[in-house]
């Protein structure tokens, strides 16, 4: 059965031997282990976890005739759902010892991510193993008052410990993507805000970066009604920029902004 990459569904398998064996050993599996992939693809990932011999494997591939493909090669070592991620409710894989990997197509890579992190502090996993386009991990780890920080660099850091692993070449992928990709590590952090919506956090982040360029006065102004009084309980300077804030005082302005509500 030959099996075409499909555009529309951003398909890029990875199949380099080296690549596949350092994602794989990044999960430390064991028989106790529960593995959610997302778009397995032909399943050269998922072969190598199942060498590991984890209690479970579940699949969730979009693409039907990967959906069939996949039933016929791994047969009852796996369970597949032929679903879209975004669709899935993420809580309905709850499990323990959890671990979630993903070569993740470019174009909803970031979306997955934030379904993940949006969910409930009632899910549990040990560990994410994600791919993702270079430049978008850049701004998933990126630093206060650098270039790529930014949304994604807060709302990513909020919940997650987050360490990058290996940037990867175009030859490792069939078909070669026209970018470099890049392997992050998630572990989720025992201590973090709770917000009453993630909601709050994600309109923050979205009105200051959308004024980037503009002194944090100009946002501040469509959040509160006493910027001054806020700026001085956060020790900020309303002339500096949106990426001179830390992720910390954008936790700590959105606690102050649902305390208003």
């Amino acid at each position: 059965m030959k099996l075409k990459p499909k555009k529309s569904l951003g398909q890029n398998f990875l199949v380099d031997n080296n690549i596949l064996n350092i994602i794989t050993n990044l999960g430390n599996i064991n028989e106790r282990s529960t593995i959610l992939e997302i778009g397995p693809g032909t399943g050269n990932l998922t072969e190598k976890l199942i060498s590991k011999n984890p209690k479970k494997i579940i699949l969730i591939e979009k693409d039907k005739s990967l959906s069939l493909f996949l039933k016929k090669k791994f047969g009852d070592k796996i369970e597949i759902l032929n679903k879209d991620i975004l669709e899935i409710p993420i809580i309905d894989f709850q499990y323990k010892n959890l671990v979630i990997f993903g070569n993740l197509p470019f174009n909803i890579a970031s979306e997955i991510l934030i379904k993940i992190i949006k969910c409930n502090e009632n899910f549990y996993y040990e560990k994410l193993v994600f791919m993702f386009q270079k430049e978008v991990a850049e701004r998933i780890i990126a630093k206060q008052n650098t270039k790529s920080y930014g949304r994604i660099s807060i709302i990513s850091q909020w919940k997650l410990d987050i360490k990058k692993i290996k940037n990867i070449g175009p030859n490792c992928f069939y078909p070669k993507p026209r970018v470099l990709s890049s392997i992050l590590e998630f572990a989720p952090k025992k201590n973090f805000i709770k917000f009453k919506e993630i909601q709050s956090l994600e309109h923050i982040s979205k009105t200051f970066f959308r004024y980037r360029r503009k002194m944090i006065k100009k946002p501040l102004k469509l959040l509160f009604s006493d910027i001054e009084a806020i700026s001085k309980k956060m020790q900020i300077n309303l002339k500096d920029r949106p990426q001179k804030l830390s992720p910390d005082i954008y936790y700590k302005i959105c606690e102050e902004y649902e305390r208003l509500l």
